[in-house]
């Protein structure tokens, strides 16, 4: 998942700060660190539940794309078969 942000005011300036004092080596460095403490903060960084939901996440997308047809399932029995033939 890839988001975009804009920041200005208060927050843009505190992000240039972190960077030019050397915390971090990129405004998005620094946002990605916020994130991760505010989840922290919050309760939400139980890694086997974020594990499971990204695993979800990424079931449901490739089942979009084979609904699709962006990717196509292969039969386990025909992939054994080549690669019996390959060797």
């Amino acid at each position: 998942m890839e988001t975009v942000v804009r920041m200005n005011g208060v927050v843009a300036l505190i992000a240039e700060k972190l960077v030019d004092r050397g915390y971090f080596q990129t405004k998005s460095e620094a946002f990605r660190t916020a994130m991760l403490e505010l989840g922290h903060k919050y309760g939400l960084t139980d890694p086997r539940e974020l594990e499971d939901e990204l695993a979800a996440r990424k079931i449901e997308k490739i089942s979009r794309d084979i609904d699709a047809g962006k990717r196509t399932v292969t039969p386990l029995a025909e992939v054994l078969r080549e690669s019996r033939r390959r060797k």
